[in-house]
């Protein structure tokens, strides 16, 4: 690898996550090897202006001295900050992006990045598209025979041609108690639980605002458990870890504002179930052609069966985040995970030219 290679750490965005993203970018910041890398901070404000480095550095020097929570938008805001996103881009070796959601995780952001030439950390257009789409991973995971939750997709066209009708399918194939939820996002924004037909109405309109396909999914009584996938080609799965919480169902607050919910690291379970869960986790981080890495997660039932919930490709990455975690446990050190992340960016763009 190049010396001091110049790595553009990409955060913030408009999302419903931009303060999670803040805070990953903050840790990275802080445990790059800057004997190897130099750090070019990019922010992009809940707005969705791309500031400079210097800009940026300013906003993160307010959020600690002030408390803050978000990027702020810079003062005489106009049209020059519109241009110079790929101005900023094109200063630096590779991207690391930490941008949650919707125009950062869903194949966006990296069609950008394709589209210039940059390498960056994690998985491809294809990848992310259908790692925010977890309707379209179902469908995928189900032609391999992994086994997932039983559900329900719903376009918002049906809901408003037939709203009866899509009542009664639900009702004959899903029932109650289910969860409705944005095909498309993360942190269970949007997610309702669902008990009876009063519920349904006020949780489809809710996941219909965040997106225009919903999924209804049967509720399973399970414990909620993760492995974190790390590779290209040929990726490694960590130890399991288990997610506790306090409520009906692991939402965004409970993800990250609840000083109830805990890791448990390593999961409490059979030496074999771990082992399945581990090879099924990097079936279908291969069967979706990620990259980098990615946090896949998991409903292990009271019966002990074991259902894939969703592959998340940009996951929460604070140092107390779960996928650090897991690796932590294994050995691998916060710098150390961010150093491979950003050498296996650079293998996967330069297979591209090896393969010509």
């Amino acid at each position: 690898m190049r010396k001091r290679a110049k790595v553009g750490i990409l955060f913030g965005g408009r999302s419903a996550e931009h303060e999670v993203s803040v805070v990953s970018a903050q840790g990275v910041l802080a445990a790059l090897d800057t004997d190897r890398f130099q750090p070019i901070p990019i922010g992009v404000t809940r707005q969705g202006t791309w500031l400079t480095p210097a800009q940026t550095e300013q906003a993160l020097a307010r959020i600690r001295s002030e408390r803050l929570r978000a990027l702020e938008e810079p003062l005489g805001y106009g049209i020059l900050y519109r241009t110079q996103a790929l101005t900023t881009l094109r200063r630096v070796d590779i991207v690391f992006p930490l941008i949650h959601g919707t125009n950062g995780e869903d194949g966006t952001l990296q069609g950008l990045l394709e589209l210039v030439g940059i390498p960056y950390v994690g998985a491809g257009v294809a990848a992310s598209a259908l790692g925010m789409d977890k309707a379209l991973q179902k469908t995928i995971f189900r032609q391999l025979g992994i086994p997932v939750a039983d559900d329900v997709v719903i376009p918002a066209s049906m809901w408003r041609s037939d709203p009866a009708g899509v009542r009664q399918g639900i009702e004959a194939t899903i029932s109650y108690p289910s969860f409705v939820k944005p095909a498309n996002g993360g942190s269970s924004i949007g997610t309702s639980k669902v008990r009876s037909a009063e519920d349904l109405q006020p949780a489809l309109a809710e996941a219909f605002r965040y997106d225009r396909k919903v999924l209804v999914e049967k509720a399973i009584d399970a414990r909620q458990v993760e492995t974190a996938v790390l590779g290209n080609d040929e990726p490694e799965a960590s130890p399991v870890g288990e997610v506790t919480f306090e409520g009906e169902f692991y939402d965004y607050q409970a993800k990250y504002d609840d000083p109830n919910t805990r890791l448990h690291i390593p999961a409490d379970m059979p030496a074999d179930t771990a082992d399945r869960l581990r090879e099924i986790a990097v079936e279908a981080y291969k069967a979706l052609d990620c990259a980098g890495f990615a946090r896949v997660d998991f409903f292990l039932a009271r019966d002990g069966e074991l259902l894939l919930n969703e592959v998340n490709t940009i996951p929460g990455f604070t140092p107390m985040s779960m996928y650090p975690k897991l690796w932590e446990y294994a050995g691998v050190s916060y710098r150390e995970l961010i150093t491979r992340l950003i050498e296996l960016g650079f293998e996967r763009h330069g297979e591209k030219g090896d393969a010509v």
